[in-house]
């Protein structure tokens, strides 16, 4: 008997009982047979620490649970599409919430996907499975400039700010990363008391608006970074260059969440729009940022220290190429964010149809690095919509060496989309100031489920190495990943994404000719 005829034959039964009562029993009765269960289902709901939407929505939030019951009968495919056109959104939110809940994950009756459809991806398996691979792999960032390189996993929490997120979202986001060995993007709106409680390793980014380690100006303070980033939590630097959700544009935090605390820590006036400038005034020029590099990594004691960006106008990539060069500076990591990634409010403008989607950004900047002959110095980080780990083992085979996941660690929180984000009326507690919400959000719960969903990605992102006949994530290549182009026409990444050679970029008369336009307008001094 499925869900959905029990339910059916369960109302009819009890429908049924109460017409037959009612015509017997007293009229009182009524409130002692519905009204006290009720009453006691609510007290219930408002008691549990599992699911903060029953806890803000006692009783009728039970509906939503009911319709989610019975959705697998009655809906296989789902209302948004990942970057290649394939079912994402509900498919993999369900994901995200069975390994966060450590509950089977399996499916039966094989893939929700159309696999003869234009777009879709698989990676080969090997009749030679490898085994013993190490279960916690770890990637050394600045192992070349740094006096305290750090061992990062293959997969953390992206940027994601408190002010964006409520106190509770960000202390369960760094419970999480604690228990999983992991690290915790504080986004560009500071390190709060709330980043810190648990100890979690932090990367600290620093964005446009400098909060944190702002005068009262608002321009870049010396001290006040010193004194943050050579903390021992702190483990990273991360200069924000422009971010996928609204490339080119600052960041943006509704009057409505500027409570009295955050407007402490960023340094801002209290319920009043933060909008962080849209460029950088401690360096104005690529060269600058090599220049403002190297002092970061100075003042934070030898730490690693990097940029993050959505990709643009190629040839500006390329002035910064060029400047590592000129100047010998490179990055320990660049972080590189889709025009698709991003959890916070944008317009609709910015959020559809500027910046470049994230397969070609990673693709584009692996290339560029090699064919400036850096790439071996640098590490690369991809972030955008990268929920699974076969998604992962994508990325990783274009050219990125870790991901930042935002959207899969606010789906283990419980965040459910609802899209209420930039409104201050989260229903999940996640993403709001208002404490009737976000203290509902039970933040011993929800961290574990956080490091739970971590380990079960590393799990199998493992997995798939070893069907590969793989030892470690450093053997994926563009020729592991395969995509149907279209009909009967079938290519693998090596075919679709080709890599420069070496240093073909250091002179203008080796690089390939549709690089040749950009790479003439690149200029170190200037933004081109």
């Amino acid at each position: 008997m499925t869900v959905r005829n029990s339910f059916f034959i369960l109302s009819l039964v009890v429908t049924l009982t109460l017409i037959v009562i009612s015509l017997v029993w007293p009229p009182i009765l009524w409130a002692f047979i519905i009204v006290i269960p009720i009453i006691a289902l609510g007290f219930y709901d408002v008691m549990q620490r599992k699911k903060t939407l029953l806890r803000l929505y006692p009783v009728i939030g039970h509906f939503r649970y009911m319709l989610e019951a019975v959705r697998p009968e009655i809906q296989q495919y789902f209302i948004e599409s990942d970057t290649n056109g394939m079912p994402i959104s509900r498919e993999f939110r369900t994901l995200v919430y069975q390994r966060a809940k450590g509950v089977r994950d399996t499916r039966a009756f094989g893939t929700v996907f159309d696999v003869y459809r234009s777009g879709y991806e698989w990676v080969n398996h090997s009749l030679a499975p490898t085994s013993g691979i190490e279960t916690n792999p770890r990637i050394i960032f600045g192992a070349d400039n740094c006096s305290q390189p750090y061992a990062a996993s293959p997969l953390n929490i992206s940027a994601m700010s408190y002010g964006a997120l409520s106190k509770a979202a960000v202390k369960a986001l760094n419970r999480g990363a604690k228990i999983g060995g992991f690290a915790h993007n504080t986004g560009e709106g500071g390190v709060s008391p709330y980043h810190l409680e648990f100890g979690g390793d932090l990367i600290w980014q620093i964005g446009t608006g400098y909060f944190g380690c702002r005068n009262q100006s608002g321009d870049f303070d010396d001290n006040l970074f010193t004194s943050m980033a050579t903390r021992d939590v702190i483990k990273m630097i991360e200069i924000k260059l422009s971010q996928g959700a609204k490339p080119g544009h600052g960041g943006i935090l509704p009057g409505a969440k500027v409570t009295e605390e955050i407007a402490q820590i960023r340094g801002v006036e209290l319920g009043q729009d933060v909008i962080s400038p849209p460029a950088h005034t401690a360096f104005s020029t690529p060269v600058e940022l090599m220049h403002f590099i190297v002092k970061l990594r100075k003042l934070s004691g030898g730490k690693p220290v990097g940029f993050k960006l959505c990709i643009g106008h190629k040839s500006e990539f390329l002035s910064l190429c060029k400047a590592m060069v000129e100047t010998g500076i490179t990055p320990d990591f660049i972080t590189v964010d889709g025009s698709e990634g991003g959890t916070g409010a944008a317009p609709v403008e910015l959020t559809n149809s500027v910046g470049m989607p994230l397969w070609d950004a990673i693709s584009f900047v692996n290339n560029s690095l090699i064919g400036f002959d850096v790439r071996d110095k640098i590490r690369i980080i991809a972030a955008g919509k990268i929920i699974s780990a076969f998604h992962m083992m994508r990325v990783i085979a274009l050219g990125a060496d870790t991901i930042n996941s935002a959207r899969g660690m606010m789906f283990a929180l419980g965040c459910i989309q609802s899209r209420h984000c930039n409104t201050d009326k989260c229903p999940t507690g996640v993403a709001t100031q208002d404490p009737a919400r976000y203290n509902m959000l039970d933040v011993t719960d929800k961290g574990e489920r956080v490091a739970n969903y971590h380990r079960s990605m590393i799990h199998h992102l493992v997995d798939l190495l070893q069907v590969a006949g793989l030892t470690g994530t450093e053997d994926i290549k563009l020729w592991h990943i395969n995509r149907r182009v279209n009909g009967e026409e079938i290519k693998n990444y090596q075919e679709i994404y080709k890599n420069l050679e070496k240093g073909c970029l250091l002179e203008l008369k080796k690089a390939p000719d549709n690089w040749k336009n950009d790479l003439k307008r690149a200029n170190s001094q200037q933004w081109e």
